[in-house]
């Protein structure tokens, strides 16, 4: 073989067709052509005939075919093993070529097929550049369906660059230098052998050769296989020489040796006399049976000749057993695997510094490492700048038959106005699981609404020495998301007021002209107008068969403008738009009407975002959001103004979660960010979803619900858990001792005044008042099956005394167990102990129910969640309320979920009453839908959508230095 791969040889037997027709994955090739016709093809047929007639057995040994018969049987029979409990496993082999040796790739391809893996083949030009051939192989290493390459290239294209750029894993050949290091070191168990090496040993020890203690000359072999050679033979106890054919000791050597196994073509100036009688003779080479070797072969061959077709046939073989083994690798690595993560160190202060002190004494590790070690492809990912990058929905195509991980989710008491730190555990408790007990975790988290972030909570991305890095990105922008629900929320309200303008200011056959207009001589109906003909039982599809009748039946909407539902949003506090008229402008001719503005995430498309799993779904989610009703009463949807497929193009980008990192390094999704009292308060599905497959079957994702468990923990469970299909393992309840002592009895805490002494000093009796607050939080937790364990959020005025009977009472409440934090000054290392009490929740089995039945009228739901879950005697419903509660019944929209829209701060309806309010009625002051989102939600008592500004915003800390470009005041 001068000018091929010495581990690459062409085949000169072709084994039996599999029955059935061929389970063959193709990828059109570049250059020369695949089919085995023409002249190449009679040449196999001739050589087959030759080969079957000298080689039909090994001298002194067994017939080469039933070696090969058994080496195929048994990787068939593996494969099967794999196979029955993974039934979606289907091993890919490539096959990569780059010249016209179509022999050897089909032999390789049938021996491949005989034995049930798929196939791909990748033809490359003869003259293919490293380069190119190198980004070949890339491309192979990044696609998870291939777990195997075969190489047939030019010998004088293999560089040391182009076998390494293999990666170990899929290096069925053995040719890479790290598993060449493994099998010198002894590891051949952990790493792939030379094919073409084993079948050497194979068929010599298989012939009745005796290799220990034998003089072996391997002539003419190089690279991985001669070291492989070599290796194999002194682990046998063999005397292993090696030699080039021109080297001046070659015929002293061939006169010293029992054994001689030739890894290149014999020149014609090297007489076979040199070689002894009786002496062993193995042909490695491509061309020794060609005729090349002159008079005498038959004498080397009754010498004990076994010939180059044995070798080859065995290699392609052994080839397909070292690809089965791939296979089983990589399906045990995706069921136990343990990312190869760096973690990053932190340096504790004391005092500890401020949030974004911490966020910028930390260096980053770049996005696309990080991915690349959470097991993401390159192609899954779409990079915003050197911290942050999208990742595609593909991946959730890719790891479908993936097992997925333990599922916990964190939630809290009812807090004070500064928040107890549940993202704070979130990020403690990833950090404690990756970075010191190294078991695979992501965080979940929602995007932080600007609102908020200028006004009187700040950031929103942890605290401390847990937290989400870099945290001005986090909580500035991010990755559009929210401006991007902005634009498309805002488009449809504008699509609502202008088709309603109008149908007010044309005729019917106007309306229906511009609706559907001549365009270069053509009318035609775009595809959402088609799909509303549809709905409106109109099957007819050319636009001038239409009655007048179904024409003004298409055109008009007739929206009845008191039931408008939809609102415009803003991601900003702004108190002066939550009631404003729209329409004054002389050119909007007299048409006006009261309407509001929201804030930004509590627009539905928020809602939809966070509940989709997928972008079909999120587009079927936006054309059924309902917008108002029509005169009749019939509900009036995106789909009908015709804006959906517009939506869907704005949303495009938002549907991917965004991946960031902790301060520790680990990985971290940010996605969607619905508002927590009128939406479900909850990150996404699709976060989530991808997130449970990253992880592995032994590993944790942590995702985090808004406020108390009485709001974001139930709304998770009888929202979000319907809407995904996923069962949680455990619930970790944030607790702090100020909440508790606020709950016992304690004067208000407000947002940027100092705490009073009781929150500083010691003071048992408040925090055993308040624990009542925790323990109904606890009970809440219970109605759903699920094992909570109490995270004590540490502050650094708490007592020990006072930590250990928060933990005493929520063990008596029922918690599985209740632990104290130290994350916030210390990093991961401060919740070790809480992510050990997690890991040992999960394991008990999850008895997850569901609170009630989706098929129970609408105001049966809500008593149950009222009565339940806030300790309500009962509900009073207003007028307006039970009036829509009967529209929606009557639309049809009576078996959705409940999301009840209340205040955070109590259990109750009324923010002022602490710990555990008792006998109250819960009144029900309206009632909405969110269609496409897919819940009602009612809304309790008074509840703004708009926030408002306090005296001193958070905006006043913050600002940007104009010659670093770094944000500063955020926290």
């Amino acid at each position: 073989m001068s000018k091929r791969l010495p581990l690459v040889l062409r085949p000169l037997r072709r084994p039996p067709q599999p029955p059935g027709p061929p389970r063959c994955l193709r990828v059109p090739c570049r250059a020369g052509s695949t089919g085995g016709g023409g002249r190449e093809a009679l040449l196999g047929q001739r050589r087959l005939q030759d080969a079957r007639a000298r080689s039909s057995c090994i001298p002194g040994g067994r017939a080469p075919d039933s070696i090969v018969r058994e080496v195929i049987e048994n990787s068939k029979e593996t494969l099967r093993l794999l196979q029955e409990k993974n039934p979606a496993f289907k091993p890919v082999l490539a096959l990569m070529q780059a010249g016209d040796d179509n022999l050897t790739q089909e032999i390789n391809q049938n021996l491949a097929k005989e034995a049930g893996l798929n196939i791909t083949h990748i033809c490359l030009p003869p003259d293919s550049s490293e380069v190119e051939i190198i980004d070949e192989i890339l491309k192979i290493n990044e696609d998870t369906r291939i777990h195997g390459l075969a190489l047939q290239i030019l010998e004088n294209s293999l560089s040391n660059k182009v076998l390494n750029a293999l990666t170990p894993e899929k290096d069925i050949d053995g040719v890479t230098d790290i598993n060449l290091g493994k099998l010198v070191r002894g590891d051949a168990h952990e790493c792939f052998v030379s094919p073409v090496a084993r079948a050497v040993i194979e068929l010599l020890e298989k012939s009745g050769v005796n290799l220990d203690g034998k003089k072996i000359l391997v002539i003419g072999a190089h690279g991985s296989v001669e070291a492989a050679l070599q290796c194999l033979f002194q682990r046998r106890g063999s005397l292993t020489m090696s030699s080039q054919w021109k080297a001046p000791q070659l015929q002293s050597k061939l006169h010293e040796a029992e054994v001689v196994v030739l890894g290149s073509p014999k020149p014609e100036e090297i007489p076979l006399a040199w070689i002894q009688p009786g002496t062993t003779v193995l042909n490695c080479s491509h061309d020794f049976l060609s005729g090349k070797v002159g008079c005498g072969s038959a004498e080397v061959h009754s010498s004990g000749l076994i010939e180059e077709d044995n070798v080859s046939l065995l290699a392609a073989a052994l080839r397909i057993q070292n690809m089965v083994s791939s296979g089983r690798r990589w399906l045990r690595e995706q069921q136990h695997r343990r990312w190869r993560l760096h973690c990053l160190k932190l340096q504790p202060l004391s005092p500890v510094p401020s949030d974004i002190e911490i966020s910028r004494g930390q260096t980053p590790k770049a996005v696309d490492v990080l991915a690349k070690e959470i097991g993401l492809l390159a192609d899954e990912i779409e990079i915003y700048g050197k911290s942050k990058a999208k990742v595609r929905l593909s991946v959730l195509e890719r790891l479908k038959d993936q097992a997925n991980g333990k599922y916990v989710l964190v939630a809290g008491i009812t807090p004070t106005p500064l928040g107890e730190g549940k993202s704070t555990v979130t990020i403690g408790l990833v950090q404690a699981l990756t970075a010191h007990l190294n078991v695979n975790s992501f965080a979940c988290l929602r995007q932080p609404s600007q609102g908020p972030t200028f006004g009187v909570k700040g950031g929103a991305a942890g605290g401390g020495y847990a937290q989400v890095i870099p945290m001005e990105e986090f909580n500035l922008h991010l990755t559009g998301d929210i401006h991007a629900i902005t634009a498309a929320n805002n488009l449809l309200a504008a699509a609502i007021d202008t088709r309603i303008l109008h149908e007010n200011t044309q005729t019917d056959k106007a309306l229906y002209n511009r609706l559907v207009p001549l365009v270069n001589g053509v009318r035609e109906f775009s595809e959402i107008q088609l799909a509303r003909l549809k709905r409106l039982g109109i099957n007819k599809t050319d636009p001038g068969a239409l009655t007048e009748e179904e024409m003004s039946r298409f055109a008009r909407l007739n929206i009845d403008p008191a039931t408008i539902t939809w609102q415009r949003v803003l991601d900003t506090n702004d108190r002066f738009l939550r009631k404003i008229t729209i329409g004054q402008a002389g050119t909007e001719k007299g048409y006006s009407r009261e309407a509001q503005f929201d804030i930004a995430v509590a627009s539905e498309i928020m809602a939809v975002l966070a509940l989709t799993d997928s972008l079909m779904d999120m587009k079927v989610r936006l054309g059924k959001m309902v917008v108002a009703s029509d005169k009749s009463g019939q509900p009036v949807t995106a789909d009908d103004l015709g804006v959906t497929g517009a939506l869907t193009v704005l949303m495009k980008d938002a549907i991917k979660p965004t991946l960031m990192q902790t301060l520790e390094g680990t990985p971290v999704f940010v996605h969607a960010g619905p508002f927590a009292n009128i939406a479900h308060g909850n990150s996404s599905v699709l976060a989530d979803k991808i997130a449970l497959k990253l992880v592995g079957e032994e590993g944790f994702v942590v995702t985090e619900a808004g406020f108390g468990a009485d709001i974001g923990m139930e709304k998770f469970f009888n929202i979000k858990c319907r809407a995904s299909g996923l069962v949680p393992n455990v619930v970790v309840l944030v607790a702090t001792v100020r909440a508790l002592k606020m709950h016992g009895g304690g004067p208000s805490v407000t947002p940027g005044v100092p705490l009073k002494k009781e929150y500083t000093e010691e003071n048992i009796q408040l925090v055993a008042d308040g624990c009542c607050n925790l323990q109904k939080q606890i009970q809440i937790a219970q109605l759903f099956g699920v094992p909570v364990v109490v995270a004590v959020n540490v502050f650094k005025t708490d007592t020990r005394a006072e930590i250990d009977l928060v933990c005493e009472l929520a063990k008596r409440a029922g918690a599985f167990d209740a632990v104290p934090c130290y994350h916030w000054s210390v990093g991961g290392r401060g919740s070790v102990d809480l992510a050990q009490a997690v890991r040992e929740a999960a394991s008990k089995r999850s008895r997850f129910q569901f609170l009630y039945d989706v098929q129970l009228p609408i105001v049966e739901k809500i008593r149950t969640i009222a009565q339940a879950v806030y300790g309500a005697k009962d509900i009073e419903l207003s007028p307006t309320a039970q009036s829509k509660i009967d529209r929606y019944t009557e639309q049809g929209f009576g078996n959705l979920p409940i999301c009840m829209a209340k205040t955070h701060l109590s259990l109750s309806h009324q923010p002022d009453k602490k710990g555990v309010p008792r006998d109250f009625i819960l009144p029900i002051s309206d009632v909405r839908a969110s269609i496409g989102a897919g819940f009602i939600y009612p809304l309790v008592g008074t509840m703004s959508t708009m926030p408002g500004l306090p005296t001193r915003p958070c905006f006043y800390d913050i600002d940007l230095d104009t010659e670093t470009e770094q944000v500063k005041g955020l926290f």
